[in-house]
């Protein structure tokens, strides 16, 4: 199956990123991928954090998950929509926070699957402040989905976003659950990408033999923020299937269930697990 992650560099106009989006999911359909994978917050990188607030849509409603659907009926293609806020309308007022919501559509434009990000990135260096908390609403489930690719094979897929990478049980739980593929759309930082994004995304390949599929925000946004980028697709022996280091595009390669069954004949250490 081929399957392409789309490095973006989003702005502060829900519109430009939305028009930026569907040309780089058409160039994936171009060039055969079957999943196409957007990053976290491609949809829009604020001004301020509670600028979400204001595109939020409740599950099923609003513009960008009516292009997600679109993209995907047009295109052929199964497409994970990195994340876009979806509301929260339990213990709090509706529009004062918001779910930091990662879906999946099915070629025929069904919404098949929903993550709702489960740790909320707190950093504070003295210089750079970040606290997700403050307009966000933790998930509490791990997601899986399954596919089917056009040669018949089934894939079953785990779902995380961005800073979920650092906490290794969330991954070890897709793959005691049979997962092939684990999802991580993000948009690391400038500086915790670059001291952690490479080791991270390579050791849960490695840990859990699956792929790996990470698709980042990567350059100067309009806000001032700078993303990492290195957007990667991995395979489950961590080893490099494609890279875009900076700048909008799309990475693209072909995974091959044999790869994994070979990988973990060879080295059956999910066997080996005692706890």
């Amino acid at each position: 199956m081929k399957v392409a992650a789309i490095q973006m560099v989003s702005s502060t106009d829900l519109q430009s990123n939305l028009e930026a989006a569907r040309e780089w999911l058409r160039e994936a359909a171009r060039q055969g991928a079957e999943m196409a994978v957007l990053p976290e917050y491609f949809c829009l990188l604020g001004q301020k954090d509670t600028d979400k607030l204001a595109i939020q849509e409740p599950l099923g409603q609003g513009k960008i998950q009516q292009f997600l659907a679109e993209q995907a009926r047009q295109n052929q293609m199964w497409i994970v929509g990195g994340t876009l806020p979806l509301a929260f309308d339990k213990a709090e007022p509706v529009g004062s926070r918001v779910f930091n919501t990662s879906l999946v559509f099915s070629p025929n434009g069904e919404c098949v699957a929903r993550y709702d990000k489960i740790h909320l990135f707190r950093f504070d260096n003295g210089t750079e402040r970040y606290d997700e908390s403050r307009v966000l609403q933790a998930g509490n489930l791990p997601v899986t989905f399954d596919l089917r690719d056009r040669s018949g094979h089934l894939w079953r897929v785990g779902m995380s976003v961005c800073y979920d990478l650092r906490f290794p049980e969330l991954y070890r739980g897709y793959a005691a659950a049979g997962a092939d593929i684990l999802l991580v759309p993000s948009a690391f930082t400038f500086m915790t990408g670059q001291a952690h994004w490479d080791i991270l995304l390579r050791a849960r390949a490695v840990e859990n033999q699956a792929f790996v599929v990470a698709p980042a925000q990567g350059g100067l946004h309009e806000n001032g923020r700078r993303t990492w980028g290195h957007t990667l697709l991995l395979g489950p022996w961590g080893e490099t299937l494609g890279e875009l280091a900076h700048g909008a595009g799309v990475v693209c390669s072909d995974f091959d269930p044999q790869q994994r069954d070979e990988c973990k004949a060879r080295l059956p250490a999910l066997n080996h697990r005692v706890l």
